[in-house]
């Protein structure tokens, strides 16, 4: 599927700022089911790209002088080719091993050992999706019912979320029974879920008698990932996902508007 996208975001400021220092993860990921077809970033300022630790493509935004809104606009068409059960055949360097570190979003406590005991009787994908199914259940996607720096332990106890939470309360289940799962940024084809278009998912390693490696998996609709997802980034959580992220002197308060576009449009 050939997915067009439009991502603008906007910060807005109440009094100027002399220094921002953003970094970026809004370029499509290289794998090897999705190809970039044409992409552009238009931002203020100086942009440094390079790639992360964990594969994923980044630039540095640096704006110096008087400022009082940062406008950051990405634009393109990706090429997604469909999974087979949401298997990933990747290249990469990285041991398994990398994403089954604990971080302050997906830290294990006794209530998602609990819930991992009840719903994660094994480690194929079968069981997986199954998990994926009851934390659908477990945690109803609300918009608005969580922020960005709550945890899958605060989700889960709330009851509601959305994809971000349902994403890290997977990662911190299967941690608590050592399956590597690390948490994916990007776009989805929203279709008639309702769901908004900028979305977070999962990768989880599996060693099958059919296949040995990552898995794609939506938690948010219980599905494996597919051709109506174009992945940003991966990494072991939201922080270090996260599309935009960084520090600024100055300011006053500060306000956020982000629009986000996906519309499929037929292969050539």
């Amino acid at each position: 599927m050939r997915l067009a996208i439009r991502h603008e975001t906007l910060y807005r400021y109440t009094a100027p700022l002399n220094y921002t220092i953003q970094q970026l993860r809004l370029t499509p990921r290289i794998d090897s089911h999705q190809q970039t077809l044409q992409w552009h970033i238009d931002t203020p300022g100086l942009r440094h790209a390079f790639t992360d630790a964990f594969g994923n493509l980044c630039h540095m935004l640096t704006i110096t002088g008087n400022h009082d809104a940062v406008p950051i606009v990405v634009s393109g068409e990706v090429d997604v080719t469909a999974l087979v059960q949401g298997r990933l055949h990747e290249k990469g360097t990285l041991s398994p091993l990398v994403f089954t570190t604990p971080t302050r979003l997906i830290a294990q406590t006794e209530s998602i050992q609990a819930f991992s005991a009840r719903h994660l009787r094994g480690k194929n994908s079968t069981d997986l999706m199954r998990l994926a199914e009851a934390i659908c259940g477990a945690v109803s996607y609300q918009s608005g019912a969580t922020a960005v720096t709550s945890t899958a332990d605060e989700a889960l106890h709330l009851g509601s979320g959305v994809c971000q939470d349902h994403a890290h309360l997977f990662i911190a289940c299967c941690h608590a029974q050592d399956i590597p799962a690390r948490y994916v940024s990007g776009y989805i084809d929203s279709g008639s879920t309702g769901h908004a278009e900028s979305h977070a998912w999962v990768d989880v390693w599996v060693e099958e008698s059919a296949f040995t490696g990552w898995i794609s998996i939506d938690v948010t609709h219980a599905m494996f990932a597919g051709e109506v997802h174009c992945r940003l980034a991966v990494a072991r959580d939201y922080d270090s996902a996260a599309p935009v992220s960084g520090i600024r002197r100055g300011g006053g308060e500060e306000s956020l508007e982000v629009s986000v576009n996906v519309t499929p449009l037929d292969s050539q």
